[in-house]
Parts: structure tokens; sequence; C-alpha cells
């Protein structure tokens, strides 16, 4: 199969290997690039648990100074992967999305515990730390990262999408399904999807590319990339 991944590069690269290594073609068409975003300064002597439910919100962190025994939530296998190569001990990590850390934290962490700090980019689909405050917790929010649209891609890249379209598409973000649909349309791809199949992160993503013809469209979670191959 033909697979087409959106992410940039660095959130890429694993499952590009991986579906490649699985003998799949494998295109790459970043349709966001993340920015580091500056904030107030942290004591993190102030947190007994903090929370990332993405792991740009570990690259943009400057965590020499987080005591690596701090409990530390993470949604997704990547997000915890990243958690652990930087050193993290107490790495507590829910499969699928923001909804099963809130419940994971809820069996793990009591309010009576102490503060949360919730670290993400600048937008997100899920308000965890407004639902966690709902339920009595001490969260507060920190934004270290935002993504913002590709507006060019290469013409040769292009041509060549023309000629052998994808199988399958990933968006992972509401913001990648606007991008997405803002580059296609620009260069003129929009009615070559027919036979593709899209894979969206969530209903919001997907709704953003209800007006594009798709043979199938599904709801995924991260980690299941591999899963939705045998459903297609």
């Amino acid at each position: 199969m033909h697979i087409l991944f959106t992410r940039p590069l660095d959130d890429s690269r694993e499952l590009i290997l991986k579906f490649r290594n699985l003998g799949h073609k494998v295109s790459h068409m970043p349709v966001i690039q993340i920015e580091k975003v500056e904030h107030e300064k942290i004591n993190f002597l102030d947190y007994k648990a903090i929370i990332f439910t993405s792991a740009n919100a570990l690259k943009f962190l400057d965590t020499k100074l987080i005591d690596k025994k701090i409990i530390c939530f993470c949604v997704g296998n990547s997000t915890e992967k990243k958690a652990l190569s930087f050193g993290f001990q107490n790495v507590i990590a829910a499969e699928g999305n923001v909804r099963n850390l809130k419940e994971l934290i809820l069996q793990n962490f009591n309010s009576s515990d102490g503060k949360m700090l919730y670290v993400s980019g600048e937008v997100i689909t899920n308000d965890l730390d407004k639902n966690l405050i709902s339920l009595g917790f001490n969260v507060r929010r920190i934004i270290n990262y935002t993504s913002k649209p590709n507006d060019q891609l290469d013409e040769i890249f292009i041509e060549n999408l023309r000629l052998n379209m994808p199988d399958i598409v990933y968006i992972y973000s509401q913001n990648s399904a606007i991008s997405f649909l803002k580059l296609i349309d620009n260069y003129k791809l929009n009615d070559l999807w027919m036979n593709t199949n899209l894979m969206c992160i969530s209903e919001k993503s997907s709704t953003v590319l209800n007006k594009i013809k798709w043979k199938k469209i599904f709801i995924f979670s991260p980690g299941e990339e591999e899963f939705l191959l045998y459903k297609i």
C-alpha cells in the first residue's frame, strides 16, 4: 500500500521506517511545522505531577531542573518513549486519547496529593486541565509550543503524488486537517482522493475534511496506525 504521513518528520520518522520495513510505499507531506513558544519561568518544585499529551511538549521543555522521580502522566506511545528518554522514572501512560488519560489520572492521583503541571501546545482538542479543575484538582497549564501551517510543497513531490495517489492518509490534529485542506486546494488536488482512506485522530479533524470525497474515513488513536492497515 501507499501511505502518506502528514506530521513533521521528527514525529513521523519512526512510523515511516516501520511501514517501509513492512513493505509499504511511504510518502511524507508535512502540513504543519512545530515552533517553540516562550513561557514564564516554572518552579518545578511546586508540583507533584506533570502531564504531557504530546511528545513535542517534552521536546521544547527544559527538563534539567525537574526531579525525574516526579509522577509523569502521558498519552500515547511516542510521548511515553520521549518521557523515558528524558530520564523520567515514574511514567504512567494511557493508550488512546486524552479521555483515557483523564481516567488514568483519576485512578492514580488524588486532588489532595498536590499541584499538577500540564505542559501542552497552544491548540488542544480536549480541555484536560479544565476538566480536572472542575473535579477539584489544582492544575496549571503551560503552553510551550505551537503549530504553523506549511503553505508550500515541493512541485516534484506534487507531480509524483498526482501520478500515484496514496491508499491511506494519516491526519493527527484539527490544525493539520485545516492546513492539509488548504494545501490540496492550492495545488488543485481536491478531486483525487476517492480511492484513498482517511485516518483522522478525532471527529473534529475528520469534519474539516468532509468536503473531500474519500473512499472511507476512520477515527483512530495514536498507536493504532498499523492495526488500521488490516481494517481496509
